[in-house]
């Protein structure tokens, strides 16, 4: 399944975006073309509205989003092939009763044929060693396979970069080791946002996320211990409804 890396970048330019009045993303800048880039900050930093934001499934209030070069929220239609999402929940993704249908949507969405959609979706379940899956029906399906089906699904569509939001939440050690090697071998680039750090040491680059800004950006051995030393020092706070914000 492995390839040559695919060269790719993307810029978030002045990027803001509120919510009910509510700033979630302010003022963000950044551009990169790293193969494996980490997002990392507590819950409700903003790290998910980033993963929407760089997919184009939400307008920014200010600032553009390209990816590729191509403004993800202007063009959707071009979007759709050059960047994909894994959701944290699998159950939030999946539309469709069967494996078959679930990865073929993406690809009739794109204007393929159904004949066209049923042969990339059986290309893409063997090269998983998945073809006997072709008919199951999602539901019977554990939450690892079901993140497997949701990552196929995306595959399917050949991206240039695909977006993991907490793509091991709710997994088990085993199921997490196994998709952490499925994920390596994958060719295009990689956003992996994390509440762990652990999960992000493999990354080239990281970025840090603290109430919808860029709070540091650099490589995983200055942006991750720092990251750890602030989270143990709130950890530290006696006042739980911080914590809970």
């Amino acid at each position: 399944m492995s390839s040559p890396l695919q060269p790719m970048s993307f810029e978030f330019s002045n990027v803001s975006l509120e919510m009910e009045g509510k700033a979630i993303i302010t003022d963000l800048s950044v551009r990169a073309d790293e193969h494996r880039i980490g997002v990392v900050g507590r819950n409700g930093s903003g790290k998910s509205t980033f993963a929407r934001l760089f997919c184009g499934l939400v307008k920014p209030t200010g600032g553009t989003v390209r990816v590729d070069g191509i403004d993800v929220y202007a063009d959707r239609a071009a979007a759709l092939s050059t960047v994909g999402i894994l959701f944290q929940n699998s159950d939030h993704q999946i539309i469709f009763p069967t494996v078959e249908e679930e990865l073929a949507f993406g690809l009739l969405q794109k204007g393929w044929n159904k004949n066209q959609a049923s042969e990339k979706v059986e290309a893409v379940l063997e090269s998983f060693d998945k073809t006997h899956w072709a008919k199951e029906a999602v539901h019977r399906l554990s939450q690892g396979q079901k993140r497997l089906v949701c990552l196929m699904a995306v595959l399917a569509m050949e991206p240039k970069a695909i977006v993991l939001d907490e793509p091991y939440s709710g997994l088990d050690i085993p199921t997490q080791m196994q998709l952490a090697r499925t994920l390596e071998a994958i060719p295009t680039m990689l956003v992996h946002i994390a509440h762990d750090p652990s999960h992000l040491a493999d990354c080239s680059r990281i970025l840090w996320i603290d109430e919808g800004r860029l709070a540091m950006d650099g490589p995983p051995l200055k942006v991750l211990p720092a990251f750890d030393a602030r989270m143990r020092q709130l950890g530290g706070n006696d006042d739980i409804s911080d914590l809970a914000s």
